[in-house]
């Protein structure tokens, strides 16, 4: 895994791209007061990169870098990947794609820079021999919403199991705590 860090490093700076945005400590501290009133498994970095926002958050819910390991965002972004992103074409200019990679990259859920518990949960269930390109194809995801019937997630107000701001209606902040659940024509969900 170093070696393609430091080819992915070598490729950005060839490029003269070397912008990585990680979290500022006062993101850290916010997302640590809301752990600590509702349990620091169920938080996450929030997104504040604005490319990020513009590129992909304005198509879909805005996953957090936090959701996925390094190898993920690296296969995600590959531009064969972009050219079918889920059955769209999602290609950006190379130079975006590069930008948003080392950002993806810097603060995924095994970075040395994430301090948050639920990533290194969603990491550690990981095998390190697959490299999932959606959180919903995780172990760990899996195992959080394996009880919810699927009419709740095939509704119309939900459609897939990967819209989470349908249910998490603190998703946006990265705070995916049960006491922030609440499903569409059906209410608040406890385990």
């Amino acid at each position: 895994m170093k070696l393609l860090n430091i080819a992915i490093a070598s490729m950005i700076l060839g490029l003269g791209v070397v912008t990585v945005v990680v979290a500022d400590d006062d993101e850290y501290k916010n997302n640590k007061k809301y752990s600590k009133k509702y349990g620091a498994k169920y938080s996450v970095q929030p997104v504040k990169n604005e490319l990020y926002k513009e590129e992909c958050a304005s198509c879909h819910f805005g996953y957090q870098a936090g959701l996925l390991p390094k190898r993920s965002w690296i296969k995600l972004m590959e531009t064969k990947e972009l050219e079918n992103h889920f059955g769209d074409d999602a290609s950006i200019d190379e130079q975006d794609r590069l930008t948003l990679l080392s950002y993806l990259v810097a603060n995924a859920s095994d970075s040395k820079t994430n301090r948050s518990r639920l990533s290194h949960e969603i990491t550690r269930k990981i095998s390190r021999y697959s490299t999932p390109i959606a959180l919903s194809e995780t172990r760990y995801f899996k195992k959080e919403h394996d009880e919810i019937p699927t009419r709740l997630i095939k509704q119309e107000d939900v459609k897939t199991i990967a819209n989470c701001v349908a249910c998490h209606t603190t998703a946006e902040k990265g705070y995916y705590g049960e006491r922030d659940i609440k499903i569409p024509n059906y209410g608040r969900w406890d385990d």
